[in-house]
């Protein structure tokens, strides 16, 4: 007979988890909580009076945030489209201010190109 077990079948620290075992359970409330596509989710929290229910919790089937009032569910999160370096500092200069920096730049490098120092003008 090859080396065994004399436990076969069971893992460490499996045993009968009934009642007597874990202890009783809490007692548990249900919540309904429904998203923006209709999709109910009710997940069960502690009935205890320190247990803070939430007013949204997140759809498990589409991601959306889920209400408790299911004529209405709260707004998805609006998305805005990624942003490029460009866009940024559009949005911090004018158009005026650009042309000064441009000007100012094109100065320099032509000053620089001819050998004159724009500290000597």
């Amino acid at each position: 007979m090859a080396g065994g077990s004399a436990i076969r079948g069971s893992r460490v620290g499996a045993g009968p988890m009934g009642e007597t075992e874990r202890g009783e359970a809490a007692p548990r409330v249900r919540v309904s909580y429904w998203c923006a596509n209709a999709h109910e989710t009710r997940p069960s929290f502690a009935k205890e009076p320190e247990i803070v229910i939430p007013e949204t919790w997140d759809c498990p089937r589409c991601g959306l945030p889920a209400g408790q009032d299911r004529e209405a569910p709260p707004e998805a999160p609006k998305n805005e489209p990624y942003k490029t370096h460009l866009a940024y500092v559009k949005e911090r200069r004018t158009d005026a201010d650009g042309e000064a920096l441009l000007e100012e730049a094109l100065t320099a490098l032509r000053a620089r190109r001819s050998g004159v120092s724009t500290r000597d003008r």
